[in-house]
């Protein structure tokens, strides 16, 4: 599984905020659909933006959002998620 870190700081996991106004982590099963969604945040805000793909064991990522009552998607290859307009880094 992957995720999308603050590039030279792991614990600074990407997330977004839901219709609820809930931060929400993605959690992309395939590499290509991680690294498709972070070309499209860079695509859309037309700068660099400081986020690398980092390979995590998914019962560790899973194990920590929820002793952090954080919640988290898993993206499968059937999914497409497209970033809202308003991503801030």
């Amino acid at each position: 599984m992957f995720i999308l870190t603050l590039r030279g700081h792991e614990t600074g996991v990407f997330s977004l905020v839901d219709d609820l106004g809930d931060q929400v982590i993605p959690i992309f099963e395939e590499y290509d659909d991680a690294e498709r969604y972070h070309i499209m945040i860079v695509d859309q805000s037309n700068k660099e933006i400081p986020l690398e793909i980092t390979d995590i064991d998914v019962e560790v990522i899973t194990a920590a959002c929820d002793e952090k009552d954080q919640k988290y998607a898993i993206i499968t290859s059937d999914d497409l998620l497209i970033p809202p307009d308003n991503v801030i880094i």
